[in-house]
This record gives structure tokens, sequence and C-alpha cells, in this order.
């Protein structure tokens, strides 16, 4: 019997920690999707205004590739989409952006796997408003920056599922009739996804 509970202890072990060596790959994918309504009516003059109403949607494809145990290093692709409605305009902000990130995971025997992870790169906004049934758009890009964390449950020795949190920022300057202007875009989430570890192939022993 207690040989048994020891090669349990030992396979548990191995499912956190087998695929976050050192060569081995990550393919992640993470979903964000928000809503936010403010039920207020405003009344003047008979007529009834509602309250803004925001929705959220984003997507992160990535792939890490572990440079030591735990540390993957690789590429964040990000799609996020976020609508405001208020008594019949509509603004629309798409942002894309790519960032070379780092992510290090704190596996040990558990099967859950806290995460924690940085990048930097470029990204470009493209904003659509309509207001009193006239449209307009324009696209800026710049510098983005964000920061991650949370935690990936590991349903198998590869397939993990993750719960986490991030900040986004994006800025750039322009100018304007001769006027500097320097816009800034803070973006906070609660994201679900899963990630995917591949284990490198061991190399033949040369006989």
């Amino acid at each position: 019997m207690k040989k048994l509970l020891l090669a349990g202890a030992i396979a548990l072990c191995g499912l956190s920690n087998a695929q976050m060596s050192k060569g081995d790959w990550v393919i992640s994918g993470n979903t964000g999707l928000g809503f936010n309504s403010i039920n207020t009516k405003t009344k003047v003059e008979g007529e009834s205004f509602d309250g803004t109403k925001v929705s959220t949607f984003s997507v992160t494809p990535s792939v890490g590739y572990f440079v030591i145990d735990k540390l993957a290093v690789g590429i964040d692709l990000g799609y996020t989409n976020i609508t405001t409605k208020e008594d019949g305009d509509k603004t629309t902000i798409s942002s894309f952006s790519v960032m070379p990130t780092a992510t290090y995971y704190f596996a040990n025997s558990s099967k859950l796997v806290p995460f924690l992870g940085a990048g930097v790169g470029y990204a470009s906004n493209k904003t659509k408003e309509t207001f009193s049934g006239i449209s307009d758009d324009y696209t800026a890009d710049g510098l983005a920056w964000k920061v991650k964390g949370g935690v990936t449950y590991m349903a198998t020795q590869s397939l993990g599922i993750n719960l986490g949190v991030s900040f986004d920022q994006f800025a750039n300057k322009e100018t304007y009739l001769g006027t500097e202007l320097k816009n800034t875009v803070n973006n906070f989430g609660v994201n679900v996804g899963f990630s995917y570890f591949i284990k490198a192939k061991a190399q033949k022993s040369d006989k």
C-alpha cells in the first residue's frame, strides 16, 4: 500500500511539472467576455433616456518556448473589441497587438499551477464613432505593454485550463494642427482559456 501511495504521489508531481521543462512548448488561447449595463433612465420634458451600455470581447492566442524550467518566452497576439452605446450613439474601439512575452509557471506537486507574465510590443487601435447619425473613424498605432497572472489547472499531463487577470496599456503620440496629443488606453480584464504543453523530444543516447 505504501508503495502504491508513493507511486501516486510521484505521478502527481509529474502531472504538473513534466511539460514545463527546458525545451518544451506551450500553446495557449484565452478569451474574455464582459457586459456592463447601467440601468438608469432620465426623463426630460416627457422623453426618457437610457443609461450607458458597454460590451467587451477579447481573445489572446499565444505560443511560448521554455528557455529554462518553468519560464516560457514567446509571442502573444491580442484582439479586443469594446462597444459603448448611449441614447442611440455608438462608439466601437478595436485593438490588435503583437507582444513578445515571458511567463513563469510556479509548478509544484499540485495540479494548480500559478503563473505570472509580462510583455511589451506594438498595438493598433481603430475607433469608430456614430453621433447623431454621423459616423467617423480613425486609427492610431503605438507602444503597448501588459502584465498577466492567474492559475492553470492541469486537467491532464498536457492540457491545462486557465483562469487569470490581465492589465494592458496602449499609448501613442500624434500632432494635430501643431499641437501634440498623447493618447493612453488602459484595459483590465478577467479571462479564461486553455494551455497545451508539448514535451520536447527526448534525445537519443549515443551508442
